[in-house]
């Protein structure tokens, strides 16, 4: 499902009541673990995360007029996704989740390459989420993506 909202809050308002309270939730853990330096945005018809132009302009390389993305978080027509791209570029940080998720959920892992996808509304690992958002700062970020 996309959303023609302009802002967050605007988002959350036009996604379904049933997905209000855990969009919401996402996005407090989200603002409170991401390092310092990613922005909070509206692209691609979800709530985003990037690096903004002001830390670096090259912005993203299949559009140097958006900033880098970073994260997003979606209400989809079956599920609430939490879209991470560093677990689709750094191996390393995708085999840590997969190890930990079972440790905050009974449900199995329900993946793609940067899309964790949640059914169930729940059952969603707040904790892990938040844990994830802290693993990678914005330079870490800028130099995966440069390399």
């Amino acid at each position: 499902m996309r959303y023609e909202a302009s802002s967050p809050d605007e988002y959350i308002n036009e996604i379904p009541e049933e997905r209000k309270a855990v969009i919401a939730q996402l996005r407090k853990v989200i603002l409170e673990s991401l390092p310092e330096g990613f922005e909070e945005t509206m692209g691609y018809g979800m709530i985003g995360y990037v690096v903004p132009h002001t830390l670096y302009p090259a912005g993203y390389h299949c559009n140097p007029k958006e900033p880098l993305p970073f994260m997003g978080i979606a209400s989809q027509k079956n599920f609430v996704a939490v879209y991470h791209m560093g677990v689709y570029a750094d191996q390393e940080l995708l085999n840590w989740f997969v190890q930990e998720y079972p440790k905050h959920m009974k449900t199995k892992l329900d993946m793609g390459k940067s899309c964790i996808r949640f059914k169930k509304m729940d059952q969603i690992p707040y904790a892990l989420i938040g844990e994830l958002c802290k693993k990678i700062t914005v330079e870490q970020w800028i130099e995966k993506c440069e390399r």
